[in-house]
């Protein structure tokens, strides 16, 4: 006898699934030093809607670039929280925050006053394009978004990325990175 699984359940055990899967079993991410693609994305701020282009953000410092598998998700709620927690520190080295992952804006509208505490921008991209751009993409999952961090510096190059499914260690590698990106400069 055969049992089916209700489709919201399959796609929990799917995403599940994605999130057991080592980081080396991934796509590959962008590397030091490559060119970040540049893109626009409606994002959010306290949940009020508004273009955010990589191009204009960059004109004022270095911008902490941070893939997320889904909103309202236990690790990626925590992982909001720690970034909301850190944005005023990022903003002392002139860098930006902005949360990407394939929700729709309405729902991201609420998570960014909730999760992310109206403290930085969370981007949404449903077709999952900028997310692919950045080779942040699931495995098992490829329109949903690994939990990837990048540190862009405003010469448009990946200073930093960090890639690991526990949201723990994002904050702390990014603002490092940030650290010693304002250390090198004059």
């Amino acid at each position: 006898m055969k049992f089916l699984r209700p489709a919201s359940i399959a796609s929990h055990t799917l995403i599940a699934l994605a999130c057991a899967v080592p980081p080396s079993a991934a796509y590959a991410q962008l590397k030091v030093g490559a060119p970040a693609p540049d893109f626009t994305l409606e994002a959010t701020l306290g949940g009020n809607a508004f273009p955010f282009t990589l191009n204009e953000a960059l004109e004022k410092g270095p911008v902490v670039l941070y893939f997320y598998p889904a909103a309202f998700t236990k690790g990626c709620t925590i992982e909001a929280h720690d970034f909301a927690e850190a944005t005023d520190e990022y903003k002392q080295y002139g860098a930006t925050v902005l949360g990407v992952s394939a929700d729709k804006l309405d729902k991201l509208k609420e998570f960014s006053v909730d999760a992310c505490r109206s403290k930085f921008a969370v981007g949404a991209d449903p077709q999952a394009k900028v997310i692919k751009a950045y080779d942040a993409n699931m495995a098992f999952k490829p329109n949903m978004a690994n939990r990837i961090s990048y540190v862009i510096t405003p010469d448009h190059k990946i200073y930093y990325e960090y890639t690991s499914l526990d949201p723990d260690g994002h904050v702390a590698n990014t603002m490092a990175a940030v650290k010693k990106w304002a250390a090198s400069k004059p």
